[in-house]
C-alpha cells in the first residue's frame, strides 16, 4: 500500500506542476488586459478562471467538455460539448467561437486561451460537410490508431476553424495565444488541430506561449520522488507508439528494473475492434503493463491522462500491480473492454476533472 500512495502522489505532483489556473495565472502576468477572452479546450475552464482573476469580467467565452465548466464567474459564457467524438453542440461551440472572434473591433486585443481536447469541443464546417461527416471522421481516426499530429492533419481538412482558421478570422490589433500542450514537439499547429495557430498571413501583432506541457508534468513527478528519497531511474517521454508496443518496451523494463522509480509521459494509440468496449488508451496500456509484469512483487504501476478522463470514460486511467492480472484479462484485453475488467479489480484510477491536459503520465515504483 505504502508503494502504491507514493505513486499517486509523484503523480499528482505531475499533474498539479501543469494546473492550467496557475500556469495562466502566471503567464498572464505580463498580458495587458484583453478585450475579449476566448478559451477552449478540456482545461478551457481553470484557465479562464486565472484569466477572470487577473483581468476582472473581461467578455469571456469557454468551449470545454461536459463537466469541465463548472463554477465560472457570471461573465464567462460556457458551452460544453462532446469528447472524444463530436455533437451537435460542438458545432454550435464553433459557430459562436468564429463569429466572437470575427466581430472583434479593429483595434481589439484578443487573448486565445488553448489547451487539447479542441479538436472534438469546437467545429466549424466547410461548406458541404455535415456532423455526420465529421462524426464518421473521428471516429475512424480513433479507432484506426493514428498519432495526433495525424488525425489533426486529416481534421483540418473539413474545418474553418483549425490550422490557423479562427484567427484569420480576427480583424483586431493584437492577439495572444496562451497553449497547454497534449503534443509531442509542443507545436501550437498541432494543439487542438491548430485552432490557436497564426494564419500564414495576418494583418495583426501575434504573441504565442506553450505554458505547460508534458515535460513540465515529468519533471515535478520526478523531483517529488527525489525529494521522498527514491532513484529516478527514467524521466522520459517515450509512449508514442501502439499501446502493445509501449507495454512491452515498458515492461522489460519494469521487470528489471531495481529500487526506484520510472517516469514515462506521451500519448499511445490504440486500434479498436468493431463495438468495443469500456475504457480507453491509458486503461489499455495499463492492463497491458499488467500482463508484462505478472506475478513480479514489489511494482506498482499508475497509468493515466493528465486531464483526469482517459476516452469516453470517467476515470482517468488505471493501478496495476504484479497481482492485477488473471487469465480472465486477456480476453477483456483483446476486446478492447480493460475498463471492465480494471473496474471489477478495483484498479481504476477515478480523479475527476483536474483542470489540465498534457498527454499521459506513467510512474512506477519498486519500493
Amino acid at each position: 500500500m505504502q508503494d502504491t500512495q507514493l505513486a499517486l502522489e509523484f503523480w499528482r505532483a505531475g499533474v498539479a506542476a501543469v494546473d492550467g489556473y496557475l500556469a495562466t495565472l502566471n503567464a498572464t502576468q505580463t498580458v495587458d488586459r484583453p478585450d475579449q477572452i476566448v478559451a477552449v479546450g478540456k482545461a478551457a475552464g481553470a484557465m479562464a478562471r486565472a484569466a477572470a482573476e487577473r483581468f476582472g469580467d473581461v467578455p469571456s467565452l469557454v468551449v470545454t467538455k461536459d463537466g469541465h465548466g463548472d463554477d465560472l464567474p457570471e461573465h464567462i459564457a460556457v458551452f460544453e460539448a462532446s469528447h472524444p467524438v463530436p455533437d451537435i453542440r460542438s458545432l454550435t461551440a464553433g459557430r459562436v467561437l468564429r463569429e466572437t472572434v470575427e466581430h472583434l473591433p479593429p483595434a481589439s486585443h484578443l487573448l486565445l486561451l488553448v489547451s487539447g481536447g479542441a479538436s472534438s469541443l469546437a467545429e466549424d464546417l466547410v461548406a458541404g460537410k455535415t456532423l455526420d461527416d465529421l462524426e464518421a471522421l473521428n471516429r475512424m481516426l480513433l479507432a484506426d490508431g493514428l498519432d495526433i499530429g495525424a488525425m489533426n492533419k486529416e481534421r483540418r481538412k473539413l474545418s474553418r476553424i483549425k490550422g490557423g482558421g479562427l484567427l484569420a478570422h480576427f480583424p483586431g490589433a493584437r492577439a495572444t495565444v496562451l497553449a497547454i500542450s497534449d503534443v509531442p514537439g509542443d507545436d501550437l499547429g498541432v494543439i487542438g488541430s491548430g485552432i490557436g495557430a497564426l494564419p500564414e498571413t495576418h494583418g495583426f501583432e501575434a504573441q504565442t506561449s506553450i505554458i505547460a506541457s508534458n515535460a513540465h508534468a515529468r519533471d515535478a513527478a520526478a523531483l517529488a520522488a527525489q525529494q521522498a528519497g527514491l532513484e529516478v531511474l527514467a524521466n522520459e517521454e517515450a509512449m508514442h507508439d501502439d499501446y502493445l508496443s509501449v507495454a512491452a518496451r515498458i515492461g522489460a523494463r519494469l521487470r528489471q528494473m531495481p529500487k526506484g522509480v520510472l517516469v514515462f509521459g506521451g500519448e499511445p494509440t490504440v486500434i479498436l475492434p468493431d463495438n468495443p468496449g469500456r475504457g480507453g488508451r491509458n486503461q489499455a496500456l495499463a492492463l497491458a503493463l499488467a500482463r508484462e509484469i505478472a506475478g513480479q512483487s514489489g511494482v506498482t504501476v499508475i497509468v493515466g491522462g493528465t486531464d483526469g478522463t482517459d476516452g469516453p470514460t470517467d476515470a482517468a486511467g488505471a493501478i496495476v500491480t504484479g497481482e492485477t492480472w488473471t487469465e480472465e484479462a486477456e480476453d477483456y484485453l483483446r476486446r478492447a473492454d480493460s475498463g471492465s475488467f480494471l473496474d471489477k479489480a478495483g484498479a481504476l484510477l477515478v480523479t475527476g476533472p483536474t483542470g489540465t491536459n498534457v498527454m499521459d503520465l506513467v510512474i512506477a515504483i519498486r519500493g
